[in-house]
C-alpha cells in the first residue's frame, strides 16, 4: 500500500475565491488522490505597507467545494524586493515550522513561486518545478529581472522534475533543462457546461464579456479602447482582478459601454460566459503571451459561447466556437459574430483539469521514487 502523498506548494498566487492553475489541480488531484494532504503556501503579504493584514496571519484549514486536507499558509515579507538577494532566506522557518505542525516527514515540493528557489533546494525535499508564465519576458525592473533569471536557472538546474504548461516554455526552457514535462491547463467540463442563471450585473445585450486578469502584460488595451469606440452599441463586461497601471485603467473606463466589474468568485464565472452574446479575448501578440497557455482558451470551448480572439497561443489551436482575427480585424470579426445567429456548439474531446491530475500524479511519484 502506498503512503499517503504529503504536497507542499509554494505558490505564486493567493488561496482565494478567483481560481487559477494551482488551485485548479489541487482539487483534481485531490479528487484523483483522496489521501493526498497539501499545505498551500501563498506568496509574501509586504509587511510595512500591510500591517493590519499581518497581524491577522495564521495558517488555516480550507474545505472549499469539499477539498479535504488542504491547509493555507499566509507569509510576510519584511524587507523591500531589492533587499532580498542580500538577505537569509525569508520565510524559510515559518514554513518549516508549519511542515512540521502538519506532521509531514518528507513533502514534495511543488515550486511555482520561483523566488523561494534556495529555501526550496536547501530542503532536501524532492522539488517540482512548475512554470505556468514566462516573466523573464515582461516588463519587470532589471534588479528584479536578475534575481528572478537566477532562480529561475537554479531550479532548472537543481531541481528534481520541471513541468511547463506551453509549447512556448517547453522551447525556452528545453534549451536548457531536458526531459521537461509539458502539462497544460485543463477545464471542469461539469462546471462549465450546467446552466446557471445570468448575472444580474451582465446588463441586458448585446453584450460581449472577456474573463480573466485584466493586465497589461496580456491586454492590448490600445484594441480594447478601439473596440468600444467601434462598436457603441455592444457592452463590453471585464470580469476580473484589476491589476491594470492607473492610466490604461483610466483609458478603458472613461468609455461608456464599458464596465469593469472585477474579480468574480471560479463558482460563478461559467454564468458570465454562458450569458454573453459573444466572448471577446483582444490580447497582446507579444513573446511573452506566446509563453502561455490560458485557462480560459478550454472554458469558451466547454460552454459553446461564440468567441473572438486576436492570434495568441492556446486560442489558435482551437476550433468552433473560437476564431481567430489579428488586431486590425478584430473590430469586423466581432461585429460579424454578435450579427449572426447563435449556435449552439457540442463539447468536443477537451483536456480537462482530471487529465493533467493523472499527469501531475505521475510526475510526483517519479520524483518519490
Amino acid at each position: 500500500m502506498k503512503p499517503p502523498i504529503q504536497l507542499v506548494v509554494l505558490s505564486l498566487e493567493s488561496w482565494d475565491d478567483v481560481w487559477r492553475r494551482n488551485q485548479l489541480l489541487v482539487a483534481a488531484l485531490i479528487a484523483d488522490l483522496r489521501d493526498l494532504r497539501v499545505l498551500f503556501v501563498e506568496p509574501p503579504v509586504a509587511a510595512l505597507r500591510n500591517l493590519r493584514s499581518v497581524r491577522s496571519l495564521r495558517r488555516r484549514e480550507t474545505s472549499v467545494d469539499a477539498l479535504p486536507g488542504v491547509a493555507v499558509f499566509p507569509t510576510a515579507q519584511w524587507f523591500p524586493d531589492r533587499l532580498m538577494p542580500y538577505l537569509p532566506m525569508q520565510g524559510a522557518r515559518p514554513i518549516r515550522r508549519a511542515v512540521q505542525d502538519l506532521e509531514f516527514d518528507e513533502p514534495v515540493l511543488w515550486v511555482n513561486n520561483h523566488s523561494l528557489a534556495r529555501f526550496a533546494l536547501s530542503t532536501r525535499w524532492p522539488v517540482v518545478y512548475d512554470i505556468t508564465d514566462d516573466w523573464l519576458l515582461a516588463q519587470l525592473p532589471a534588479a528584479k529581472r536578475r534575481r528572478a533569471e537566477l532562480d529561475d536557472e537554479l531550479l532548472l538546474r537543481c531541481a528534481d522534475a520541471v513541468v511547463v504548461c506551453s509549447p512556448g516554455l517547453a522551447a525556452s526552457r528545453g534549451e536548457r533543462r531536458d526531459g521537461l514535462v509539458v502539462i497544460p491547463n485543463g477545464v471542469d467540463l461539469e462546471h462549465f457546461s450546467a446552466l446557471q442563471p445570468r448575472p444580474i450585473d451582465l446588463g441586458s445585450g448585446p453584450v460581449a464579456v472577456y474573463v480573466g486578469t485584466l493586465h497589461d502584460e496580456r491586454l492590448d488595451v490600445r484594441l480594447c479602447c478601439d473596440i468600444a469606440d467601434g462598436l457603441e452599441e455592444v457592452q463590453f463586461v471585464y470580469v476580473g482582478p484589476l491589476c491594470l497601471r492607473p492610466d490604461s485603467r483610466h483609458e478603458l473606463e472613461r468609455r461608456p459601454n464599458v464596465r469593469l466589474l472585477g474579480p468574480r468568485p471560479y463558482a460563478v464565472v461559467p454564468a458570465y460566459l454562458q450569458h454573453a452574446d459573444a466572448i471577446f479575448v483582444p490580447h497582446v501578440v507579444s513573446a511573452f503571451t506566446e509563453s502561455l497557455d490560458p485557462i480560459k482558451a478550454r472554458e469558451c470551448l466547454a460552454v459553446g459561447t461564440p468567441t473572438v480572439a486576436t492570434p495568441v497561443a492556446g486560442f489558435r489551436e482551437l476550433g468552433p466556437p473560437i476564431e481567430v482575427f489579428r488586431p486590425e480585424e478584430f473590430i469586423a470579426g466581432l461585429r460579424a459574430t454578435l450579427a449572426a445567429q447563435r449556435q449552439s456548439v457540442p463539447p468536443q474531446k477537451i483536456w480537462t483539469w482530471a487529465d493533467a491530475a493523472r499527469e501531475f500524479r505521475a510526475v510526483l511519484e517519479s520524483v518519490i521514487r
